[in-house]
C-alpha cells in the first residue's frame, strides 16, 4: 500500500471525512467485485458494501496498522455479506457474469461455461477462487481476510479447482453430444 493511502488512513482515524472518502473511492471496485461474488443480486451486493463502509467508518480508529486497511475492510465486507445471508436464510449463488464482464483485464470475459461453473461452487470455494484469481490476492492475504490458516486456503483452492474441472468436464457438450477429453 502506498504512503498516500496510509496517510489517508491516519487522517481518517483522526476524523478527516474527505480522507476516508478517498480511501473508499480507491478500493470501491474491489469491494463491489468481492460482494457480488458472494451475494445473490445487485441490490444485496450494494447493501452489503454500504454496510461494510459504514462499519469501517465507525470503527476506523480501531485499525492498528494503516498498511492493512484493504485487508481490514475486505474482512468487514465478507462478514457483512455472511451476516446478511444468514439473516435472509438464502443459498449463495455467485453473480459471476457481472463480475467477470466488469473486469476488462480478465481473460475470462467470454468464457460463459467457466462463469457458470464458478457460480455452482460452494460459498467458501467461490470466495477463495474470487480472491485468488479475480482479485489477484496471495494465499497469505486471503488467509488474513477470511481469518483461516494458509493451509485451509490452499486446500479450498485445490478442492475448488478440482470441482471446477469436474463441472467443466461434465459440460463439454456440443449439440447435445458429449465429447470425451483427448
Amino acid at each position: 500500500m502506498d504512503s498516500q493511502i496510509e496517510l489517508d488512513v491516519i487522517k481518517a482515524q483522526q476524523g478527516d471525512k474527505e480522507a476516508f472518502c478517498r480511501l473508499i473511492k480507491e478500493i470501491e471496485p474491489n469491494l463491489y467485485r468481492i460482494a457480488s461474488s458472494i451475494m445473490r443480486s445487485e441490490d444485496e451486493c450494494l447493501d452489503a458494501a454500504q454496510e461494510a463502509v459504514i462499519k469501517a467508518y465507525l470503527s476506523i480508529e480501531q485499525l492498528k496498522q494503516p498498511q492493512f486497511f484493504k485487508t481490514w475492510i475486505t474482512r468487514i465486507l465478507i462478514r457483512e455479506c455472511t451476516r446478511l445471508l444468514k439473516n435472509r436464510n438464502k443459498i449463495i449463488p455467485m453473480n459471476t457474469i457481472d463480475i467477470l464482464e466488469s473486469q476488462n483485464e480478465s481473460n475470462l470475459e467470454d468464457n460463459f461455461e467457466l462463469k457458470e461453473a464458478i457460480s455452482k461452487l460452494e460459498k467458501d470455494y467461490r470466495i477463495v477462487i474470487t480472491l485468488f484469481y479475480i482479485q489477484d490476492l496471495s494465499v497469505k492475504e486471503i488467509s488474513e481476510i477470511i481469518e483461516q490458516p494458509e493451509g485451509t486456503v490452499k486446500s479450498r483452492l485445490s478442492r475448488a479447482r478440482k470441482k471446477l474441472a469436474q463441472l467443466l468436464e461434465d459440460n463439454i457438450q456440443v449439440g447435445g453430444i458429449r465429447y470425451e477429453q483427448i
